[in-house]
């Protein structure tokens, strides 16, 4: 009975996706503790908004479906201007979860 290779494992001489060594540090600049501090009070703000809008959307039976809408599409426009390169992110993380609640809330399609 002879030893098969899994197809998933990567050969040896396989050079790795992204370089770990010297050469890694000019590829991404290091943040100072300001500018990491001050990213993260940034994060924790939209998400704060993020919350506080769907808790809205959730529980405010009054709120039309238009109104909605531009809650998410201000929230969207919030997040860009925190984030101006980061639409990929907020389209993975929040996009998918304001729909869902959406769809949930105005029974939509």
């Amino acid at each position: 009975m002879g030893l098969t290779r899994n197809p998933w494992d990567m050969p040896a001489d396989t050079v790795p996706a992204s370089p770990s060594g010297p050469d890694a540090a000019h590829q991404q600049p290091s943040q100072s503790p300001e500018e990491l501090q001050e990213e993260s009070r940034k994060i924790r703000r939209l998400q704060i908004m993020v919350n506080m809008v769907m808790q809205v959307i959730a529980q405010d039976s009054s709120l039309s479906v238009e109104e909605a809408s531009e809650m998410v599409a201000d929230t969207r426009k919030a997040a860009l201007l925190m984030f101006p390169e980061k639409e990929l992110a907020f389209n993975l993380i929040y996009w998918p979860r304001l729909q869902r609640l959406m769809r949930e809330r105005y029974r939509m399609q």
